[in-house]
């Protein structure tokens, strides 16, 4: 049963951002949102580890949140969302877990 993991605070703060990718099941994806954008920084040890993660974890994050965090060159692999997108994303997982 696959899983999208909802991030939204900076990986720089607390752990959720590690217990996240302990956690993540085979096929489960995962959305930036808010301050998780920052993961993507290049070269910081979030994007290094997300970026590692097997091909089977698909990696998102809403566009106007990396805009805004001056972000605006993702990493290829991470497909960039508005907010429609967003809404349709969750409905193609079985199951949705905001990290809050």
């Amino acid at each position: 049963m696959a899983t999208l993991h909802l991030l939204s605070h900076s990986p720089f703060n607390d752990g959720r951002f590690d217990s996240c990718l302990r956690l993540l099941g085979a096929d489960d994806g995962i959305l930036l949102t808010g301050d998780a954008a920052y993961a993507l920084q290049p070269g910081s040890k979030p994007a290094q580890a997300l970026l590692a993660l097997p091909a089977d974890h698909a990696l998102y994050a809403l566009h106007e949140d990396l805009q805004a965090r001056g972000l605006d060159n993702p990493p290829a692999r991470v497909v960039a969302l508005d907010y429609s997108g967003f809404v349709e994303l969750c409905t193609r997982f079985d199951k949705v877990n905001a990290w809050l």
